[in-house]
């Protein structure tokens, strides 16, 4: 990797470059149900009212995804905005490896399916249960049944993990209805598809970064050994849970099992073959491991049968995290956090744990670790295990307080930081928590603001993606929907909106246009634009800088 080559029209400033990444926070396009506009965010409209600002877009073709219908994500976000240029996402590739068959040519597709050939033994599919786009998609594994069905496999089980996040709410029989006539049309006497347990994506299975394996032990109960609550069909235990727990959405939904006669449908067994069908990594990597790992103490497994495991794609390219899998993950080179390592750049990221991967591992690629272990610092604040509506604040002030010490001690050049806020708490659907989350955020910007005021420093603010910024849902023609109680009816998933870009300059020397910045860019201009606050010329391959520097 070679350095990256000084800018003779950059003038230089005293302090370092402070990139603030307001994971969740856009620009909405509806005044009912936009938490941000809503927030009195006094610290951050002053910071605005100051500085030169502009809107990326960080959904769709903008990041990688297959069409501008697709919502972007935290993980996609901060690939685009780590590396500079736009590469083809998850969705993207599973939807293409699928079209062309290659999938069911390559060597994880040939040992899974062969493997419950030789054996008899059962295929079982997990994953996230919906459309969205985020983590699966319905129609990649309706697909993959198709397929197995083709090539033989006699018996196959689902355990779905309902999604209420990335989609609606309560969205869970709008899927569950339709894939249960699918499975009727695909069943025959030679083949045998149902589904077998599931439970809701925040309460089984979908842990990230290690912040509450109690998620992933329930979901291994449930799916692996089949100890949860029992019931006739998935259909009767959401209708269930819906009743004894009135409000409850598809996220928290708890688990269950499909049984007859006392029994279990679907545990899973030795000779078996798993995959794993999210394409997304965070939320796959300890359900993996609970499967994979020899030495394994992160809770008790009882039993680890003997089976065929494989993910959907490769979820860690460093540790080779699966083994096996279907699709591989888009070849990302040549990110910033490379460029700046090569060229000596002092570097500080940091976030709390739901979002400290983001901030390190996405952000440079999918890539584990760092670039060069003398230049960059990467800081985990642990984040609360509590319901985030309980605690909407989060860790903001925390990673606040170790950024104002680091702008302080002039030992970075370069500090990205993700207040993950907007994203976490507006997930939960509860209105009055994103804006206590947004407000709660807003006192730390102004921390930050002073700090770099002080140091002389740069600051600017962006997201990966829109979320708090939509937060009802809304018709067509763009009225609210409303419950039966008559209150508005929540939105959980990530928004299409535009998000950000602010540029706060205390000691602006005139070495770039700051009464105009370029329109029309996606977050994935960023890298560009840090590289250039940075002194140096940018890759020529990366995607235009939102400034335009004088010559």
């Amino acid at each position: 990797m070679e350095a990256l080559k000084k800018n003779p029209a950059w003038k230089g400033r005293r302090g370092p470059l402070v990139l603030v990444i307001m994971d969740g926070v856009g620009y909405g396009k509806y005044k009912d149900g936009d938490a941000v506009a809503d927030s009195k965010m006094y610290h951050l409209e002053a910071i605005k009212a100051k500085s030169p600002h502009t809107k990326l877009k960080a959904h769709g073709t903008a990041v990688g995804l297959p069409s501008d219908a697709d919502m972007g994500n935290s993980e996609v976000g901060h690939n685009a905005m780590g590396c500079g240029r736009v590469f083809n996402q998850g969705a993207a590739l599973v939807s293409q490896s699928i079209e062309s068959g290659n999938m069911f040519k390559g060597q994880a597709w040939i040992d899974v399916i062969s493997n419950v050939k030789k054996t008899g033994g059962t295929l079982h599919f997990i994953g996230l249960f919906s459309d969205g786009n985020v983590h699966s998609h319905l129609d990649h594994l309706k697909a993959m049944i198709r397929e197995a069905k083709k090539e033989g496999a006699a018996k196959v089980r689902i355990h779905i993990l309902f999604d209420g996040r990335d989609v609606g709410e309560t969205s869970a029989l709008d899927y569950l209805d339709p894939f249960e006539e699918f499975l009727k049309t695909e069943n025959s006497g030679s083949f045998d598809a149902r589904i077998a347990s599931g439970g809701g994506r925040m309460w089984i299975t979908m842990d990230r970064y290690g912040a509450d394996w109690s998620m992933v032990e329930r979901g291994w109960k449930t799916h692996v050994l089949g100890e949860a609550r029992q019931f006739g069909s998935a259909r009767e235990a959401v209708e269930t849970y819906r009743k004894e727990i009135p409000g409850i959405i598809d996220q928290d939904l708890k688990e269950f099992t499909v049984a007859e006669n006392g029994k279990p449908i679907g545990t899973i067994e030795d000779g078996d073959s798993v995959i794993y069908f999210n394409f997304r990594g965070d939320r796959a990597l300890e359900i993996t491991a609970a499967f994979e790992e020899d030495k394994f103490d992160k809770f008790d497994r009882q039993r680890r049968p003997d089976v065929c495991y494989a993910g959907m794609m490769e979820y860690d390219g460093d540790m080779h995290v699966p083994k096996r899998y279907l699709v591989s993950p888009p070849a990302i080179d040549r990110t910033m956090g490379e460029y700046l390592a090569a060229t000596g750049v002092r570097t500080l990221a940091i976030s709390e744990t739901q979002k400290y991967g983001h901030v390190t591992y996405f952000f440079n690629g999918n890539r584990t670790g760092k670039f060069d272990e003398k230049l960059e610092d990467y800081v985990e604040i642990k984040s609360d295990v509590v319901p985030f509506e309980q605690r909407p604040w989060m860790k903001c002030a925390e990673i606040t307080d170790t950024v104002t010490q680091a702008i302080t001690s002039g030992k970075y050049d370069f500090i990205r930081l993700n207040y993950p806020n907007g994203d976490m708490v507006g997930h939960t659907g509860v209105y009055q928590a994103v804006v206590c989350s947004m407000e709660g955020m807003d006192i730390q910007l102004g921390r930050l603001a002073k700090a770099v005021d002080a140091a002389g420093g740069i600051l600017v603010l962006t997201a990966d993606h829109g979320n708090s910024d939509d937060m009802f849902e809304h018709k067509k023609d763009g009225s609210v929907v409303y419950k039966d109680d008559g209150s508005p009816k929540a939105k959980t998933s990530h928004s299409l909106n535009p998000v950000p870009c602010i540029i706060y300059d205390p000691e602006f020397k005139g070495d770039y246009d700051n009464t105009e910045l370029n329109e029309g860019l996606g977050i994935s201009s960023i890298a560009a634009t840090c590289i250039e606050f940075l002194g140096y010329l940018p890759p020529e391959d990366y995607d235009t800088p939102i400034i335009n520097l004088k010559n």
